[in-house]
């Protein structure tokens, strides 16, 4: 007798986070190459913040259950999986889903947590780590004695790129709010204060011939600025539209511009490379590349974990029945880290 029933949070629409709706029904039942997982830890990250506005690029119609990736135990497993994966801990990155209780996913896309590795603690690395992993080892190929610019050093990414570039034996420039500052110190980041400092000149200060590479989620002006920092060689790995989120119009139209700007930049015998970073890139053409791929790097983001060279930020737990306060809190701009989801 299966007495749980599937909890989930649904986004009706462009909402005040109260909007939120939360929705009770069956369990879902894992199909042949499924595993169904019972969700013990999920997460606010930026996308939701621009879907609840309708903002997020390529986001599905409404109504829908967002959550881009979760942490959780494999409670049953379909046809033709492991049967042996049933009651592991695993991760997985789904971008949207997430915010239930019982989860879907293809068994291929899950990624088995190490012993000893919490799952609030592994899910503040799953698309955070991801993402700082692949655009600081396969974009920019950051190494021992370079210079990197890290924007937004506190937020959810912004930290854990400043602590993988440690690792590697970068030195680390970091944007923040003022009240971040002594942390960052600690942690051997050099702060700049992006709402009183000029930020270019800073930088210059700091590094006189250019750093090595920026990593910028702004967007808008502060790309520009980031491409002029750049040491020759060196690399700008753009990765969103921050600047952007409360505008109207298209949604587009800040990733149209920023990837015409890169295509042009990258056009032009300089030396220095842009990206635009979008972790979903390759999923369509090589499926099985792209799984191969997220499947290593998340592995070497939480065995990094695991060896103490990342601290899991954790800003606030809170169950899923309150997801309009931690949504709330997510879009404050007040927190240093992830702000996980229960069940």
């Amino acid at each position: 007798m299966n007495a749980e029933a599937l909890v989930e949070v649904v986004l009706p629409g462009k909402v005040e986070p109260e909007g939120l709706e939360i929705r009770h029904g069956a369990v879902p039942v894992a199909g042949p190459g499924q595993v169904v997982i019972r969700m013990e830890a999920t997460g606010v990250s930026f996308a939701e913040q621009q879907m609840r506005r309708g903002r997020y690029y390529d986001q599905p119609a409404f109504p829908f259950v967002p959550g881009y990736d979760l942490v959780g135990t494999v409670a049953a497993t379909g046809e033709g999986v492991e049967p042996g994966l049933a009651g592991t801990r695993v991760a997985a990155l789904v971008k949207v889903g997430g915010w239930a209780s019982h989860v879907l996913v293809d068994a291929a896309d899950v990624v088995p947590v190490p012993d000893g590795v919490g799952a609030a603690e592994a899910e503040t690395l799953v698309v955070n780590g991801i993402t700082a992993w692949q655009m600081l080892h396969r974009k920019a190929r950051v190494r021992a004695g370079h210079t990197v610019l890290v924007h937004g050093a506190n937020g959810g990414v912004g930290s854990v790129l400043v602590q993988l570039a440690q690792a590697a034996g970068a030195k680390v420039i970091g944007t923040a709010s003022a009240r971040h500052h002594d942390a960052l110190r600690a942690q051997g980041v050099t702060p700049i204060d992006y709402r009183t400092e000029d930020i270019p000149a800073r930088v210059r200060e700091l590094a006189p011939g250019g750093v090595d590479a920026v990593f910028d989620h702004v967007g808008g002006r502060s790309t520009i600025d980031s491409w002029h920092l750049l040491a020759p060689g060196g690399t700008l790995v753009a990765y969103g539209s921050a600047s952007t989120r409360d505008d109207e119009g298209s949604k587009q139209l800040p990733v149209l511009k920023l990837l015409g700007r890169i295509w042009l930049w990258n056009a032009l015998p300089n030396r220095r490379r842009a990206y635009f970073f979008n972790i979903w890139a390759g999923r369509a053409l090589a499926k099985n590349q792209f799984r191969t791929r997220l499947h290593a790097d998340l592995t070497q983001v939480l065995t990094a974990l695991q060896r103490g060279d990342i601290t899991p930020h954790i800003a606030a737990q809170l169950p899923l029945s309150r997801i309009a306060e931690a949504l709330r809190l997510a879009e404050s701009g007040t927190v240093a880290g992830k702000i996980v989801l229960n069940p």
